[in-house]
């Protein structure tokens, strides 16, 4: 069985004409013979609008009532495509999340996937039929219906991909591919033809919204291909898979997140470092950039966590204060700004250039952590796209 699977996003299938120009590549693929797998997410603003929805009614609605909500969206996709397709001539048949097998950890709204059993799908591709899996959800080993966080649709794709031993996997959006930088921020981004597993994680995990970090994970662990292309354009794209980039300079691309709440805090006891770490699994906060160290005056805690995802966040503060008094300082204005590449930290001649760009650009430097596919600063939210541009100007522009 030649299996490809083809995930569209939510600008893909904003609406009824673009859901038939969806429905007209899936039986193209069909056509050439393989079985196939679609992948959708929500229309347009939906997921969006949904929240807002939510936060009309209730500011802090509870995690598992937003998750029966919030996956709504993508079974109304599903749904239409399958009608779209039926109305080419083809047979198909949706399914959700939990009807495709799709096991999560009992992580509401941020959930990851555990397992994937993919039967029922299995014996609809045998009967020929085109199936298509509503993205950004499973159901837990506790039977209640879950949602994968940002970009869970792309994780839905490779997931799928893996368990089914597919040929390929092709993640298509409004744009071609995976670009050196955000192309509203940067005039002259390129795009990326080619991407190791790494830096592509490293990029996703940074800010970069063009492919889920967790996907690029589990393609990383069976060494599937991911294509990045545009539903509406042909040509073009950016490749995924397990060869290191060949640009001379390493440098790949810049990207940011314009806002990052930043904790810091100085301990007198290992104790009290365990009892901020329960309150954050508590409330589900995921660090980003942990730097913890200890020297003669006790224990330094300073930890980089997105702003999304997070529920509850004026009980949060609320239970910190109350805990830990003025002592925990809590900045809501900064931002990173990272600057990706295989093998970016093989000298410093890369942090030597970051930190003389940000110096003259009189940028305020908060903090920089580094991995071996990644340089990232913390600065002030209002300096992040014009250091992006800046670094994008030396590092991609003007390395030609």
């Amino acid at each position: 069985m030649r299996i490809a699977v083809l995930k569209f996003g939510g600008s893909s299938v904003a609406n009824p004409e673009k859901i038939m120009r969806v429905a007209e590549k899936v039986v193209a693929t069909k056509k050439k013979g393989y079985d196939v797998v679609v992948v959708v997410s929500a229309m347009g603003d939906t997921t969006d609008n949904l929240l807002s929805l939510a936060r009309s009614i209730n500011p802090n609605p509870h995690r598992r009532e937003l998750d029966m909500l919030l996956s709504v969206g993508e079974r109304i996709s599903m749904s239409l495509l399958s009608m779209a397709i039926g109305r080419l001539g083809y047979d198909s048949i949706s399914l959700t999340g939990s009807q495709s097998g799709i096991i999560t950890n009992d992580s509401h709204n941020n959930a990851r996937i555990i397992e994937i059993r993919p039967f029922r799908i299995q014996d609809e591709l045998e009967k020929g039929k085109i199936v298509i899996v509503a993205g950004y959800q499973g159901v837990s080993y506790r039977k209640e219906i879950t949602t994968l966080g940002r970009g869970g649709s792309d994780t839905t794709a490779v997931a799928l991909a893996a368990a089914l031993d597919a040929e390929y996997c092709e993640i298509y959006s409004d744009v071609d591919g995976v670009y050196s930088a955000d192309p509203k921020v940067v005039d002259k981004a390129e795009r990326i033809d080619h991407i190791s597993y790494q830096s592509m994680q490293e990029y996703a995990e940074a800010g970069a919204r063009v492919l889920n970090s967790q996907a690029v994970e589990f393609a990383k662990k069976k060494g599937i291909a991911i294509y990045c292309k545009s539903t509406f354009s042909d040509g073009g794209g950016t490749i995924v898979d397990k060869f290191l980039s060949q640009k001379s300079n390493n440098i790949i691309g810049v990207t940011y997140e314009e806002k990052i709440i930043l904790l810091q805090k100085r301990f007198d006891s290992y104790k009290e470092v365990q009892v901020l770490f329960e309150i954050l699994d508590a409330y589900k906060i995921v660090g980003k950039q942990i730097r913890f160290e200890r020297d003669n005056s006790g224990y330094f805690l300073s930890l980089a966590f997105s702003d999304e995802n997070i529920h509850d966040f004026g009980n949060f503060k609320t239970l910190i204060s109350e805990r830990f008094g003025n002592s925990v300082v809590i900045r809501e204005d900064t931002g990173t700004v990272s600057l990706i590449g295989d093998g970016i930290n093989h000298d410093y001649s890369n942090m030597r250039n970051v930190l003389d760009i940000l110096n003259f650009n009189r940028v305020e430097l908060i903090g920089v952590t580094t991995s071996s596919f990644r340089i990232s600063a913390i600065i002030p939210s209002y300096q992040v796209k014009d250091t992006v541009r800046a670094l994008h100007k030396f590092f991609i522009e003007e390395r030609k």
